[in-house]
């Protein structure tokens, strides 16, 4: 009788191999748009020096960028690929020794308390400054246009001018891992925001798709920076 051979069985790597080929032919895989997006950051001082972070989810995978590296010159390859348990299941191609996010944990945390797909972690020269201008623990805005940019959770909807948002704001620590205590607070006690600031460090935005991130973090940015021209004006 003649042996039929059984076909054999794709392993995971396999899969994270075949779905990584994509992004050679798919200019919105995590893999191409996080380096293009961390360019663009990094030619608005938002993450020079190395810092700041952006992580983005496709379908069960999650793509982060990673740390101690050049921003600007961040390449699809780099990217580790991890799951939602925090387990690596790629790490950077071609050999390259790149470091595993600190921020990890913390995109972690929000893709668990959100089911957002991006999150963008910078070191915003005008989110550090907002905190600073910022008596206690909130960051307060209203009657501007930009607002119309900015997601309500609560409602599933955009915030209407007039509107005011409120964004938390949490005491900066010595590593970001340390962090996640109070962002979990946070967001727990402020569940229409898509943005927490970090008191002298900066700031996370995240998103239910890439683009929304990003827009809302241009938004964010723009209201930061009125709010700082107003305090130097003598106006609130």
């Amino acid at each position: 009788m003649q042996n039929v051979q059984q076909p054999k069985k794709r392993k995971l790597s396999d899969e994270i191999i075949a779905e990584d080929e994509d992004y050679q032919r798919d200019p919105e895989h995590p893999r191409n748009l996080i380096p293009e997006i961390c360019r663009l950051l990094y030619s608005q001082e938002a993450m020079t020096g190395s810092g700041g972070a952006i992580s983005m989810r496709r379908n069960d995978k999650i793509y982060v960028a990673p740390s101690g590296v050049q921003k600007e010159r961040l390449q699809p390859e780099d990217m580790f690929v991890i799951n939602d348990d925090g387990d690596t299941l790629k790490l950077p191609l071609n050999g390259k020794i790149c470091r595993m996010s600190q921020c990890t944990p913390l995109f972690l945390t929000i893709y668990r308390l959100r089911g957002s797909e991006c999150v963008i972690h910078s070191h915003s020269k005008r989110a550090v400054l907002a905190t600073i201008i910022s008596s206690g623990n909130e960051f307060r805005i209203s009657d501007l246009q930009m607002i119309k940019g900015i997601y309500k959770r609560t409602e599933n909807r955009n915030y209407r001018f007039g509107e005011e948002v409120v964004i938390p704001i949490i005491e900066n620590t010595p590593t970001d891992p340390e962090l996640q205590e109070n962002l979990v607070k946070a967001m727990e006690n402020y569940p229409d925001t898509c943005c927490v600031l970090i008191r002298r460090h900066g700031l996370y935005i995240w998103g239910t798709t890439w683009q929304q991130a990003k827009l809302m973090y241009e938004c964010y940015e723009y209201l930061f920076d009125i709010a700082i021209q107003l305090k130097q004006l003598g106006m609130n």
